[in-house]
């Protein structure tokens, strides 16, 4: 499996480059933008009232005509973008973002038209006739989402995983302002930019290079409850977010960003996929992820602090082995743990440093592992625990996804074949676990199914 990130991976050379389909969706793509786009702004233009919204001291951002250059720049790095891929599949799944991003934002500009309110001075010179040109086609409408911003992020996405050393960082400068742009040339107000950055997040989420390769389950009656539990939270948080409009717009917005986050999960639980936090086997997980479910993944990290506050310290099972809470790096240097087992899916490695292995197994919380998802987490304890590491096996809490795990680690290594017998040595060890009778059946299920070893000390 390679270790480059999906995009990145993505644009290894591998052969022949589809040339061909690369022009005809770009003449397709270029099309459905222009029609789409030009269909929303005249329909904004036959109402008779078009609202706007901004801050008021958006009135002190300065117009700087010739940032209309970087701003028109984005339009032939995305001509370009069509030809940077060497496979079929990455050109579809990068073509995928951007139509999806043209569809999101031209239904915005549809449902709730939205206008630049700013009178803009005029421009001399090359940007004035650049600014001419632009105004030949774009009325004040189509704010936000920024459409601009959401391609913005897909480009950088897909040309930040074909560059390196210098030119990664002379790109990170020109598409920096170029977002800075849709400011500084009067063309959209301040809420649009987030908007449109969480659109564009969004697509690059939705349509991944690859996912990761993680072991997972099929939905059942748990995954199924709280996937609905998911999606009633999304609602409530939108129709939340809708009220909060007229009392704070950056309340809004962040209340918006907590439905679409909240929706996504409730899709993750539907298909019962952790694959889809796009978490690693190293424990990072992919930025798009990490933009889009920003807030749930803010909550389910104060949760798992929260509930741990009075005993946030790892329990010892055996010489050294311990099982605890989601670690920090301070966490793991204070308890002398240079190895991690991580059964969480929904958090992302907070630790890292010289020497420290890491390996995840997601598991969606609330849920219990498969007997797949223990065999590959017994097994890599087994194999650094041999190595003499000194290893934590930790979830969210500690309490039940990586309890089981350790539970199922002891029955191996002290020749147990009876589930209650393993929970019960666990219990011994660390006593708050949270392990009912799905688990018990699910250790009783390995068990059966994956041979005893053993003891470490060759008996």
């Amino acid at each position: 499996m390679s270790t480059l990130p999906a995009d990145a991976a993505a644009a290894a050379p591998t052969g022949e480059r589809p040339w061909g389909l690369a022009c005809l969706l770009l003449a397709l793509a270029g099309a459905f933008f222009f029609s789409s786009y030009g269909f929303a702004n005249w329909l904004a233009s036959q109402r008779a009232q078009v609202p706007t919204v901004y801050f008021g001291w958006e009135r002190g951002i300065p117009f700087l005509p010739w940032t209309i250059i970087p701003y028109w720049s984005i339009d032939l790095l995305y001509g370009i973008s069509f030809f940077l891929w060497q496979t079929r599949a990455a050109l579809v799944t990068h073509v995928r973002r951007l139509v999806l991003a043209q569809l999101v934002s031209v239904a915005c500009f549809v449902a709730f038209p939205l206008r630049f309110s700013f009178e803009r001075p005029q421009a001399e010179g090359l940007p004035g006739r650049l600014f001419a040109l632009l105004g030949g086609f774009d009325l004040p409408f189509n704010q936000a989402p920024s459409l601009h911003i959401s391609l913005l992020v897909i480009l950088w996405v897909a040309y930040a995983a074909h560059l390196r050393g210098g030119w990664r960082w002379l790109l990170h400068g020109w598409f920096a302002l170029i977002g800075v742009s849709v400011l500084t040339t009067w063309q959209h107000h301040l809420i649009d930019v987030p908007t449109g950055a969480l659109v564009g997040w969004l697509c690059v989420y939705l349509f991944p290079m690859r996912l990761p390769e993680v072991a997972a389950g099929l939905p059942d009656a748990r995954t199924r409850q709280l996937s609905r539990r998911y999606a009633v939270g999304a609602v409530v948080a939108l129709l939340c977010a809708v009220l909060a409009v007229a009392l704070s717009v950056t309340l809004a917005f962040l209340l918006l960003w907590a439905a679409l986050a909240l929706a996504c999960i409730a899709r993750i639980y539907a298909l019962a996929a952790p694959a889809w936090f796009l978490k690693n086997a190293d424990g990072t997980m992919a930025r798009a992820a990490r933009w889009v479910l920003a807030p749930y993944l803010l909550g389910a990290f104060l949760n798992s602090r929260w509930w741990t506050r009075r005993a946030p310290q790892a329990s010892r099972i055996a010489d050294g082995v311990w099982v605890g809470r989601f670690p920090t790096g301070a966490e793991l240097r204070a308890l002398g743990a240079d190895a991690v087992v991580d059964l969480s899916a929904e958090l992302p490695r907070a630790a890292s440093g010289p020497g420290l292995a890491y390996r995840c197994v997601p598991v969606l919380d609330l849920t219990v592992p498969t007997a797949r998802q223990l065999e590959q987490a017994v097994a890599q304890l087994d194999a650094w625990h041999a190595q003499g590491r000194r290893i934590l096996v930790s979830c969210a809490l500690g309490y039940s996804r990586s309890a089981l795990v350790a539970a199922a680690w002891m029955a191996r290594r002290q020749g147990l074949r009876d589930a209650p017998a393993a929970l019960a040595a666990l219990r011994a060890h660390r006593p708050a676990v949270v392990l009912g009778r799905e688990h018990a059946a699910a250790l009783q299920a390995w068990l059966d199914q994956y041979p005893t070893a053993e003891a470490a000390d060759g008996r």
